[in-house]
């Protein structure tokens, strides 16, 4: 009878230990689990995103220029290219018709499927007049143009400048809608890349399904 004690005493322990054994299995594995479904939750998620391969690719890019004010330039990556979008001021726009008769292509009539979208075949180059948006890449050797918005003479610019960009490599200058001038080794205006509004405020570089 002792020794029938002795064995029942020492089997109960035994199956207690297997029992919670295999809790702390189930606790684990519930553990692992719900550690499992937030890892792919995650990346799930960012894919609504672009990567930064879908970018390089061409992926569009979705910019808010509420803050932007007249006069200044937001400058956003598009292709790997820098893009700029300037809100022109009233006077910057009004000049716009007074060097016509001095730029290379004041109507954008050159390679026009490549570097100029309809909707912006105008005086402007533009969807809003006073939204300009361009690559900022140097048509001659791919440089890229400083701003000179300030009309007037200055250095490497002519007397009766009206403000827009100087390329700094080997002298092409452009107006405020991109446009080359004449007899500058720069052969085309700057690219107008593909974009859209998507409210008031936001602007989708790269498609242009609606424009």
């Amino acid at each position: 009878m002792t020794q029938a004690s002795d064995k029942s005493s020492v089997a109960a322990p035994a199956g207690a230990a297997v029992d919670h054994q295999k809790r702390n299995w189930i606790v684990a594995t519930c553990a692992v689990g719900g550690v499992g479904v937030a890892a792919v939750a995650v990346p799930f998620v960012s894919t609504f995103q672009p990567s930064e391969r879908a970018k390089a690719a061409g992926a569009a890019v979705e910019v808010d220029i509420a803050a932007l004010k007249p006069g200044e330039k937001l400058t956003v990556e598009w292709r790997g290219k820098p893009v700029w979008i300037i809100k022109r001021t009233p006077a910057q726009l009004a000049a716009l018709s007074e060097d016509e008769d001095q730029l290379a292509d004041p109507n954008s009539e050159r390679k026009p499927d490549e570097l100029t979208p309809t909707y912006a075949r105008n005086p402007n180059r533009s969807i809003k007049p006073e939204i300009m948006v361009a690559v900022g890449i140097c048509s001659h050797l791919g440089c890229s143009p400083v701003d000179k918005f300030q009309p007037g003479a200055q250095p490497s610019l002519p007397d009766d400048w009206q403000g827009g960009f100087l390329c700094p490599c080997h002298g092409s200058t452009f107006d405020m809608a991109g446009r080359v001038y004449k007899n500058k080794p720069a052969p085309d205006n700057l690219e107008v890349p593909p974009h859209m509004y998507l409210s008031e405020n936001r602007v989708l570089i790269g498609e242009d399904k609606k424009a």
